[in-house]
């Protein structure tokens, strides 16, 4: 069976991409950091990001409130000044999400790793408490993912209503679309409350995380 070259390409991509991931691991650990501490690096990045976020959508919900609250001046400056905004969190809301997949990558690196390793014990007592410790640090990281996940799905309808207005500020630059947009308010006000609840939990189970894996050092 001949292989496309779309899946040629894939292929090659995956083995060059695995490839790199395995140099890099293979390089910490000749400096003494390996994937555990590979892994809780990306969990402070991670948790810091949501920190950065959590900023970010409370300045453009300010900057939101100021477009509701508009009673003359420029409009113009104020829908760029919502664009601006806007732009920012889209960045923010980026940056969280490759810092959430970077975890991933390395969290189940180091489980498919510790795992193999348990078949290379002689002592049985020894192999069962290794197993232990993994059973617990799976779980410890399954409680921390969830949460990333769940704050990072809350960044959606966020993003999605800041566009609506500020496309609809974009296409209206009048005081009739500043009244229109009074009634979007109070629903991204809710939105972006939920989202700092879901964030600040998540900032929670990182830390908590942090400390879980620095005891096993």
């Amino acid at each position: 069976m001949k292989l496309t070259f779309r899946a040629l390409l894939g292929a090659g991509l995956l083995v060059l991409l695995t490839g790199c991931q395995t140099a890099y691991y293979s390089a910490m650990e000749q400096v003494g950091v390996h994937k555990r501490d590979i892994l809780v690096d990306r969990v402070v990045d991670a948790r810091d990001s949501q920190t950065e976020a959590q900023e970010q959508f409370q300045d453009a919900l300010e900057q939101f409130r100021s477009v509701v609250q508009f009673d003359g001046g420029d409009l113009d400056q104020m829908y760029n000044s919502l664009q601006a905004e806007y732009d920012d969190s889209v960045d923010a809301a980026d940056d969280v999400r490759n810092r959430i997949e970077k975890v991933e990558t390395v969290a189940e690196d180091l489980f498919e790793e510790w795992n193999e390793e348990l078949g290379k014990y002689k002592s049985r007592d020894l192999r069962n408490q290794s197993a232990r410790k993994l059973r617990e640090t799976r779980q410890r990281y399954s409680e921390l993912l969830r949460s990333l996940k769940r704050a990072e799905k809350r960044m959606d309808p966020v993003l999605a209503t800041l566009q609506d207005n500020v496309l609809y500020l974009k296409h209206n630059l009048n005081a009739r679309a500043i009244g229109a947009l009074k009634g979007e308010f109070r629903g991204m006000q809710q939105d972006i409350e939920l989202l700092m609840r879901d964030m600040q939990r998540a900032i929670k189970e990182s830390d908590s995380f942090i400390k879980s894996m620095d005891n096993q050092a």
